[in-house]
């Protein structure tokens, strides 16, 4: 199995509020990794971030359908797996790469367990891509940090929830847009986040950063930051890479 955990994928962009293909990003050469190990005329098989979210869903699905062959990454096959379709998974020796989408981490990671995706992807020899939520659910032992309203403050919701277990590296994606950000009135970065980095270490991501799992390596590409009791330090610069 092969990984690419990226803070954003591209492929897509919302123009008036539609979603539109555009190619992959390229940005520190994240479509040229992809190449690298894409198979020739791939199945692909994307799991959404909400599985009752299907006109969301069906678009993204859209997007990629016309934005990989864009990109120079050729497809046989694609279509996404939500609740009218979980029995998808069972099949898994026939998809050639899997998206897992952005979304609400929570949402995405009840929907990964009632799939028992982590049992499906113990002898997984495909592809893994994805993106924001669906990076962040990668990990052994998810950080699932409040975003949305009530979530800092709510004393019953759970920071960290079991993950797939693809690499025990913690990702908070989207840093650049988030580190000025407010959630029920506090500072996502230094008052949450800082918080919740108390013994445990995040790795925070800019949009067009990434982190790749492949051969027993794993490597980090761009901008990207330690986060670690109550402290952040820049690790990486775009243009650069580093081996975790």
């Amino acid at each position: 199995m092969k990984a690419i955990l990226t803070s954003s994928l591209g492929g897509f962009s919302k123009i008036n509020g539609i979603r539109m293909p555009k190619p992959i990003s390229q940005n520190n050469g994240l479509l040229d990794r992809i190449k690298e190990i894409w198979t020739e005329n791939a199945s692909v098989l994307l799991i959404c971030g909400d599985p009752i979210k299907y006109a969301k869903n069906d678009n993204i699905c859209a997007c990629f359908r016309k934005s990989f062959p864009m990109s120079g990454l050729n497809i046989s096959y694609i279509d996404i797996c939500d609740n009218r379709n979980p029995e998808v998974i069972d099949n898994l020796e026939k998809i050639d790469v899997l998206i897992f989408t952005g979304g609400h981490v929570p949402t995405q990671n009840k929907f990964m367990k009632r799939l028992q995706l982590k049992e499906h992807l113990s002898d997984y020899k495909g592809i893994i891509i994805a993106w924001s939520a669906g990076s962040m659910n990668c990990a052994d032992v998810v950080y699932a940090g409040p975003e949305l309203e009530g979530e800092a403050v709510d004393p019953l919701y759970e920071r960290w929830v079991t993950g797939l277990g693809i690499t025990d590296i913690n990702i908070f994606p989207h840093m650049q847009s988030l580190k000025d950000a407010y959630l029920d009135g506090m500072r996502l970065i230094e008052d949450i986040t800082f918080a919740d980095s108390v013994v445990h270490e995040i790795i925070a991501l800019n949009d067009g950063s990434y982190i790749m799992v492949a051969d027993g390596k794993t490597t980090l590409y761009g901008e990207a930051y330690i986060i670690k009791d109550r402290q952040k330090t820049q690790i990486c610069k775009d243009g650069q890479f580093i081996s975790l």
